[in-house]
C-alpha cells in the first residue's frame, strides 16, 4: 500500500457509507488497515498523524466533513524547538511568502503555515509569532495589489486580531491562506479605507503646504497645527 492508494480507499469507503461527518477515530473503525499504515507512514514532523495532508488529499466534496479535535482551555507554552522542526525542514521553500500566488507557491504556503498553525493551537506561542511574521508578507501583497484586501492599509491592530483568530479558529483541513483571504476579504467590506496625507502636499491657498502649517510649542515641546496642538 503507498498513500494514493491509501487515499483512494478511504475515498471509495466514504462514497458507500456516506458519513455525515467524519474523523480519525471513523478511519479507524471503518478501516484499520488504512489507519495504521498512516500512523506508521504519515507522519507530522512533530508527531503524530499528518491528518492535514491526509484530509487535503481527498475529493474536495469530502473534506469539508472532516472533523478535527479543538483545544479547549490550552495552556500557552514556548518552543522553539519545535518551530524550528518546521522551518529547517522547509528552509528553501519560505521564499513562498514573499512572492505572488501561483499553485506551487499556494500549495507549499499551505504546507507550512497549516503546519505551524497546528502547533500554535496546541498552545505554542512562539508558533503563533512565527506564522503571523510570515503570513504578514504575504497579506502585505495582498493590500498592495488586491483592491478586495486593501481595505486593511493603515488598521494593524484589527489585521492583527484577525490573523491571530483564524489561527485559532482554523479547523477545516483545506488551505488556510485561502480561510485566511476568505475572512479579510468580508470583515474588511466595513472597514473605511484610511486616507494618508503627504506632508509635502499642497492642499492650502498659494500653494502652501501641510508641512509649513506644523509648528513646535516652544514651552512644551508639543506640535502645532494652526495652533493647536497634536
Amino acid at each position: 500500500m503507498d498513500f494514493d492508494s491509501a487515499v483512494k480507499a478511504i475515498n471509495k469507503l466514504l462514497a458507500e457509507i456516506q458519513p455525515h461527518a467524519f474523523n480519525s477515530s471513523w478511519i479507524q473503525r471503518y478501516a484499520p488497515h488504512i489507519y495504521r499504515f498512516f500512523q506508521k507512514n504519515i507522519r507530522r514532523e512533530n508527531g503524530g498523524i499528518d491528518w492535514d495532508r491526509i484530509t487535503r488529499a481527498l475529493d474536495r466534496k469530502f473534506q469539508r466533513q472532516w472533523i478535527t479535535s479543538r483545544h479547549n482551555g490550552t495552556k500557552l507554552y514556548r518552543s522553539e524547538t519545535e518551530v524550528n522542526i518546521i522551518l529547517h525542514k522547509y528552509d528553501d521553500k519560505l521564499y513562498s511568502f514573499l512572492t505572488p500566488a501561483d499553485k506551487d507557491n499556494d500549495s507549499i504556503r499551505d504546507i507550512i503555515s497549516i503546519a505551524l498553525v497546528r502547533i500554535a493551537q496546541k498552545g505554542n506561542v512562539t508558533a503563533r509569532q512565527e506564522i503571523i511574521k510570515l503570513v504578514r508578507f504575504t497579506i502585505d501583497e495582498w493590500i498592495e495589489y488586491n483592491p478586495r484586501i486593501s481595505r486593511w492599509e493603515g488598521y494593524e491592530y484589527l489585521l492583527q486580531k484577525s490573523i491571530e483568530d483564524c489561527i485559532r479558529r482554523y479547523r477545516y483541513s483545506g488551505s488556510f491562506m485561502g480561510y485566511l483571504f476568505k475572512t479579510l476579504e468580508y470583515a474588511g467590506r466595513g472597514l473605511r479605507p484610511i486616507v494618508v496625507h503627504s506632508l509635502d502636499d499642497s492642499p492650502y491657498p498659494g500653494g502652501r503646504k501641510r508641512i509649513d502649517t506644523i509648528a513646535q510649542n516652544p514651552e512644551t515641546g508639543d506640535l502645532l497645527i494652526y495652533g493647536r496642538n497634536i
